[in-house]
């Protein structure tokens, strides 16, 4: 074998650069665990943002469903009949338990047109519609926190990683780029996934949010429709 060519081959293996995995592997082992903290950081993000757009979206077209159904003026008890057994969205849940609540009023109430039972149907119906919400605002907080956090996270890991680049300089006593370059490449591979985990946890949180807030409003008119429904049934039972 050629000695040039080998020599040539031993040159350009030692000049290449080294691959991230490479970057990880040799890290001081603090910069690894922020590195793996934030990595599972972004995973749990990316959860949380497939299962909440999912989830809204199934709920809108639910929603939707619901929504058409009852403005076609199809029977109240009908449709109760339907979903009072498995009211799988919130907007049917405020609308099953608006029915039950009507329904176990006391008759001379309904006969008299008492207000008192459109108070309890309307409070029936807020506390089912808090605890859905409730329910489907459930982790988005930690989006928040992780896109306020995580940038932070990787700033101590690029601190560290610079740490090291002083101690190899003070111990080799040797200032070249082969002695620093190690503990930057780990500092600023930190910092980049630091970055790559806030940034679409704060994305998502905003975009998140906004679509629950439309949601909540869309429940809140379905029940301000739903309780003028009763409203005019308990006038007409008081002027019958």
């Amino acid at each position: 074998m050629d000695p040039n060519s080998l020599t040539s081959t031993t040159l350009a293996d030692a000049a290449a650069p080294p691959s991230l995995w490479a970057i990880v592997m040799h890290a001081d082992i603090v910069v690894q665990a922020v590195m793996v903290l934030l990595l599972l950081a972004s995973l749990w993000c990316w959860a949380v943002i497939f299962e909440k757009s999912w989830r809204i979206a199934r709920l809108r077209a639910k929603a939707s469903g619901l929504e058409r159904t009852f403005w076609e003026g199809a029977p109240l008890d009908d449709l109760f009949r339907r979903l009072g057994k498995r009211p799988d969205h919130p907007m049917a849940t405020m609308f099953v338990t608006a029915m039950e609540e009507w329904r176990e009023s006391p008759p001379v109430l309904l006969r008299q047109g008492s207000d008192s039972v459109l108070d309890r149907v309307g409070r029936a119906m807020e506390v089912a519609m808090d605890r859905e919400l409730a329910s489907l605002e459930k982790h988005l907080g930690s989006l928040a926190t992780i896109g306020s956090a995580a940038p932070f996270v990787g700033l101590f890991g690029t601190v560290w990683g610079i740490m090291n680049s002083f101690q190899s300089i003070a111990v080799t006593k040797n200032t070249t780029l082969a002695v620093v370059a190690p503990g930057i490449a780990e500092a600023l591979l930190a910092t980049a996934i630091g970055l790559a985990a806030a940034i679409p946890a704060v994305i998502a949180y905003n975009k998140l949010s906004s679509e629950v807030d439309r949601y909540a409003a869309r429940l809140q008119s379905f029940g301000d429709e739903l309780r003028v429904v009763f409203a005019r049934e308990l006038d007409q039972q008081r002027a019958g």
